[in-house]
């Protein structure tokens, strides 16, 4: 098997070197979804069609040597063959030409390589695939960060399991909280959704001009093979899927991809709001990791901007759109070849893969070295007071306020929401002393003693199954709890 690698990622006239999309403008993400990516994944799979001609004698012998020479992605000039593609409509017209220029001036020897070229296949075959391809390369790199981050996140779940902090609901202080929990929630949603992403197959295509193979068929005629043998054989020299027929039309390969794609971008994102919340200074319990260079502000110097997270957060404001334009063009698809909407799934799957990838590699920075303010976090729990504990008060009191003194909990729940009613009209700097005293007056010693009255306010006795939460999240997605020095059953370790 020949492995595609992607080409440098020099811009060219028309190459985006990421200037309004700093999130995804780092040499990696260039490398992998860039302009000269793309190019080399067209190459590779005209090269790898040319092997597997050859494999089958359907080639002249030594021609895709030739081929392959010739689809060196530095041999092509990707501005000028984007300036072309208006004639056709797509890239793989005006490249056709240029590699098959190039074929004849490298086949010195005659052997008849050029025969070997696109030979049965069509532009939708030959890209469709190539973006198989490019996103088999970026998906493999982004899973490495996502499994970098939610190692990371792991180990924070670890570590905070006892760390108190207060659970917010709908901006307000709810209940009780840890840390650990979480940073297990961050886990859990993005090991899903990075669960998903390796479950994807990506497919090689090849239909010919209407899907109906009959180049192929009319190329194989004379052979002891078939197109659907070739189809498997392409598939296996480039790594892809094989698949049963061709999927011109039936865009799932590509819909598929682009929402397990944005759900780790939502994930991502579901992290960064947080963050971004939890590191403003007045609630103060994290902070980024603080690298030179990094949050700083052009008028006020005193600034540390939770970058990371913002650069996170932007991504995951743009990928859903990214992702919906994939099914707005699956569901138009008309006749074998659309006209306009297969056009619009090439920018918008790239542009997907490149947030991914950008934002999965600052969320592992901001992961790995994320700075935890249990200090803080306590700071904030102690806002709400005795107060956040009602609902736990509520259940453990109220039958002992019932007018028997054990049956029904009615009367007991009136009497503890008159005591939370009549807190809430003091002060808020006394509110906390007023709850106690309230609650104190309102339960008999006899029935509640001042020990297991303290117990009951204490935050720590009403984390309900927190701890037990974490476990199970964590034990539910092994793989992706893994740290780098931990082996993952088969004697390897990951990162």
């Amino acid at each position: 098997m020949t492995g595609f690698q992607a080409a440098g990622a020099g811009g060219g006239l028309y190459g985006d070197v990421g200037l309004l999309s700093p999130v995804s403008a780092s040499p990696l993400v260039a490398a992998l979804t860039g302009d000269r990516a793309v190019l080399a994944a067209i190459l590779a799979v005209e090269a790898g069609w040319a092997a597997v001609l050859e494999q089958h004698d359907l080639a002249p012998a030594g021609s895709a040597a030739v081929v392959a020479h010739a689809a060196d992605a530095s041999r092509h000039d990707p501005a000028d063959i984007s300036r072309r593609a208006q004639g056709g409509g797509n890239p793989v017209i005006p490249l056709l030409a240029d590699l098959r220029a190039q074929v004849k001036a490298l086949d010195t020897a005659g052997v008849g390589a050029a025969k070997a070229v696109h030979t049965s296949l069509t532009s939708q075959d030959v890209l469709d695939t190539a973006l198989m391809l490019v996103a088999r390369n970026t998906l493999a790199a982004l899973l490495a960060d996502v499994k970098g981050t939610t190692a990371a996140l792991a180990r924070l779940a670890q570590q905070h399991a006892d760390t108190l902090c207060v659970g917010r609901s709908l901006t307000q202080h709810s209940l009780p909280f840890t840390f650990g929990l979480r940073a297990a929630q961050w886990f859990h949603g993005l090991a899903a959704a990075a669960r998903r992403l390796e479950a994807l197959e990506l497919p090689v295509q090849f239909g010919g001009a209407a899907g109906t193979l009959a180049a192929g068929t009319v190329l194989t005629s004379s052979s002891a093979t078939d197109p659907f043998a070739l189809s498997d054989a392409l598939a296996a020299q480039l790594g892809l899927a094989a698949t049963p027929a061709p999927w011109h039309t039936n865009r799932l390969a590509v819909t598929s991809q682009g929402d397990a794609v944005a759900s780790v971008v939502d994930a991502l994102g579901k992290i960064a709001a947080d963050v971004l919340f939890l590191s403003r200074p007045e609630v103060a319990e994290v902070a980024e990791p603080r690298a030179p260079g990094r949050g700083v502000s052009s008028a006020m110097p005193q600034k540390q901007n939770p970058v990371l997270s913002v650069l996170v957060r932007s991504a995951a404001l743009q990928a859903p759109a990214l992702a919906a334009q994939l099914h707005l063009a699956a569901a138009t698809f008309n006749d074998e070849r659309p006209d306009g909407a297969w056009h619009t799934e090439w920018p918008a799957l790239r542009q997907l893969l490149a947030l991914a990838l950008g934002a999965a590699g600052h969320m592992r920075e901001l992961a790995e070295g994320l700075q935890v303010f249990p200090d803080g976090m306590r700071r904030n729990l102690d806002l709400s007071g005795p107060l956040l504990l009602s609902e736990g008060v509520s259940a453990a009191v109220a039958p002992l306020l019932s007018a028997d003194g054990a049956g029904g909990s009615g009367d007991g729940k009136q009497q503890l929401q008159a005591v939370v009613d009549k807190t809430l009209q003091a002060p808020a700097a006394e509110q906390a002393a007023t709850y106690r005293r309230l609650l104190r007056e309102a339960v008999p010693s006899d029935r509640l003693s001042d020990a297991q009255l303290e117990e009951l306010l204490d935050p720590a006795s009403y984390l309900g199954q927190a701890a037990e939460i974490s476990r199970r999240i964590l034990a539910a997605f092994p793989d992706f709890a893994l740290t780098s020095t931990e082996p993952d059953g088969n004697g390897d370790s990951r990162g």
